[in-house]
């Protein structure tokens, strides 16, 4: 009950930018938009709806870790937290308030997505309905390494991290734009070392109907979300107690 006072507070405080709330939700729509017109004005397939919503999905979550981020680090950088820290809630206690709120955040991003690429041409069936649940872990995973950056860094640091240099990461080192295949060698043992092509093809695998191939991707983000939190709450305790992370 704690954690949910908490959470209506960080709620009302993103609702209060719904500016950046429209980018951070419509953003991934107008890539999807942006690839599928050009999709439509080149002779051979590049960019297949079917292949091309997941890896949009995913990338579009790499916003939500900016909005997770700057709620943290802002809330860190005026007496706000200080006060709150002589409340009754323990370092969980904070995180879980943090992550409430965002999840419905995350969830509607990727309903958008979705509906957008069925009137793109993307069949409507049970899959579709499967790969945004898959896509519900893989959002938490996003919103952790937010909560991890924002517990660090100031704001201005988590708009460099989360904003410019964790986007790229995601885009680039998911097979969102290009089969990995192609680049192979180091490059592509990296980005299966890291949990975002896992996140992709775990989506993928969920909206073709490919039902085996989904937990082997999904484990590999549902680890790496766990620690990121876990982690997320270490350091966030270290703070309370005024120790430096």
């Amino acid at each position: 009950m704690r954690s949910l006072a908490f959470a209506a507070r960080n709620r009302k405080e993103i609702l209060r930018d719904p500016l950046n709330l429209v980018f951070g939700i419509g953003f991934p729509l107008v890539i999807l938009l942006l690839l599928t017109a050009i999709q439509a004005n080149v002779p051979t397939e590049i960019f297949n709806i079917n292949k091309l919503i997941p890896g949009i999905a995913v990338f579009g979550l790499s916003f939500i870790s900016l909005f997770s981020g700057m709620l943290i680090a802002k809330d860190r950088s005026t007496s706000f937290l200080m006060r709150l820290f002589t409340a009754p809630l323990s370092a969980s206690d904070y995180i879980i308030g943090y992550i409430v709120p965002l999840v419905p955040m995350a969830i509607v991003q990727t309903i958008i997505s979705f509906i957008a690429a069925l009137f793109l041409g993307l069949p409507f069936n049970a899959n579709v309905l499967l790969a945004i649940l898959v896509l519900l872990p893989i959002s938490l995973l996003f919103i952790g390494i937010g909560l991890l950056a924002g517990s660090i860094f100031n704001d201005k640091q988590v708009g460099g991290i989360c904003g410019a240099l964790l986007t790229n990461v995601s885009a680039w080192l998911s097979g969102t734009w290009f089969d990995l295949n192609l680049v192979g060698g180091w490059f592509k043992e990296i980005a299966y070392a890291l949990p975002f092509v896992h996140a992709v093809d775990a989506s993928r695998a969920a909206l073709s109907g490919d039902y085996a191939s989904i937990l082997p991707h999904l484990w590999w983000v549902i680890g790496y979300t766990v620690v990121i939190i876990v982690i997320a709450i270490f350091v966030f305790k270290k703070k309370m107690n005024g120790e430096n992370a």
